[in-house]
């Protein structure tokens, strides 16, 4: 999202005329004002005319005597409202000719306060009009780095009914710079609500900047709440990827995941098919194998040989899957170690066993045996939470894994199930064309 100061010159285009429409006086009708809606005192009518003509056509030299006379002769309510136009018309034109004469060059938009405040404040103001004064007022105090002020005219901008794209954001933006963090989430929560129940396409923008938002202030939950509404909107690959990586993996990530943690947001990567390169691939499959799961390790080189982000030449990746092949024929069956496992004392044996059919897609053996595990103790009951949560999303039974998500407790593993549990409810898409 530019910000406001750089969308100057746009806004002044769009926003910079007061949309008065003089009738020449030589033809006006006698019954009918000069302008429309307005009754002008004969000295102003006079000259309003001539000096909205020289604005029209960039005249400056001739259009600012012309206002100033309009502005001294100005004596009904009427008379200063068609003044106070005429000046912001002014204004904004000298702005448009100086901003294209010198595009990098600062806008000095002072002249533009006066008139503004003129227009905002005259009880004649059309009622389409005032919004859109109120809404270039806060742009200037936006841009003069008053950003209390700017909150205020922009939010009674929105209650005079001006809107244009991405104000809602716009309006965020400036109360979070003004101090009020947690208020400009709220609204913007608030915005994109009203947005989604009125069938409008919420922007990416909007849940990007809350994501950034929150998290560079240091609020871990509101992160966390943002994150899962961006893939709820967006639940494609490359959101769900960047969500991930945000979470656990980027420079100013929320959570700083042990090699346990990080295996289950890999295997979230992996499900929502947005494993992003070689490196992911072969630091996931390495850490399960390490853990004694050679079948998902084999499982996932196979899988990112196939995409293409493991290159046929990479020895490590060929060393690997050729080790996990080789544990994999020496283990056999499974049901030795499960029938050990049920035998144990405690749920240890259960939960790597479960690890091992978790690894094999055997959803229906994981589930049984990391039940069995948290039934017998003595075990992480986050992890195996998580994974039996994993088991049961993958098998189908959404309300068991929300159930088993629901019960992680503790950061960072709390945040993981939180992903997964999103990711029951919404699924994942291929990520968009590029």
């Amino acid at each position: 999202m530019k910000t406001l100061s750089k969308l100057a010159l746009a806004a002044v285009l769009a926003t910079g005329v007061s949309g008065l429409a003089f009738v020449a006086p030589a033809i006006a009708k006698k019954e009918e004002p000069a302008t429309p809606g307005f009754k002008l005192s004969k000295p102003v009518q006079a000259i309003a005319f001539q000096a909205q003509e020289a604005v029209k056509s960039r005249n400056v030299a001739t259009a600012e005597p012309l206002v100033a006379q309009v502005e001294a002769a100005a004596t009904t309510d009427d008379d200063k409202y068609i003044a106070a136009a005429l000046r912001y018309d002014l204004e904004n034109t000298k702005l448009v000719i100086a901003q294209e004469a010198n595009p990098k060059a600062p806008l000095d938009e002072t002249g533009l306060a006066k008139p503004l405040d003129a227009l905002i404040a005259a009880k004649n103001t059309p009622a389409a009009d005032r919004g859109k004064y109120l809404f270039r007022r806060g742009q200037l105090a936006y841009n003069s780095n008053q950003y209390p002020v700017a909150t205020q005219y922009f939010t009674q901008a929105k209650a005079a009914g001006y809107n244009s794209p991405d104000f809602d954001l716009q309006l965020a933006k400036v109360k979070v710079q003004a101090g009020d963090t947690a208020g400009g989430l709220a609204d913007l929560d608030r915005y994109i609500t009203a947005q989604k129940a009125a069938g409008q396409t919420v922007p990416e923008a909007y849940y990007r900047f809350g994501i950034a938002t929150a998290n560079n202030k240091k609020m871990a939950p509101e992160t966390l709440a943002w994150m899962q509404k961006y893939v709820a909107a967006y639940p494609n690959a490359k959101v769900w990827r960047d969500v991930i990586l945000q979470f656990a993996f980027a420079q100013n990530s929320l959570a700083a995941p042990d090699k346990s943690q990080t295996v289950d947001l890999y295997r979230l990567l992996r499900a929502t098919g947005s494993m992003p390169d070689q490196a992911m691939y072969e630091d996931y499959a390495k850490n399960v194998y390490d853990k004694g799961n050679p079948y998902e390790a084999a499982a996932v080189l196979k899988e990112g040989m196939a995409a293409g982000k493991i290159p046929a030449t990479s020895a490590f990746s060929k060393s690997l899957l050729t080790a996990s092949n080789t544990a994999i024929k020496a283990d056999g069956s499974l049901a030795g170690s499960e029938k050990t496992a049920l035998a144990s004392k405690d749920g240890k044996i259960a939960a790597s066993t479960a690890d091992a059919y978790l690894g094999q897609n055997n959803y229906a053996k994981a589930i049984e045996l990391y039940r069995a595990a948290l039934s017998k103790g003595g075990v992480d009951a986050n992890e195996v939470n998580t994974r039996l949560g994993i088991a049961l999303a993958k098998s189908g039974d959404k309300a068991g894994a929300q159930a088993a998500f629901g019960a992680v407790t503790g950061n960072p593993r709390a945040g993981i199930a939180a992903l997964w549990n999103t990711y029951t409810q919404v699924g994942a898409t291929p990520a968009p064309a590029a």
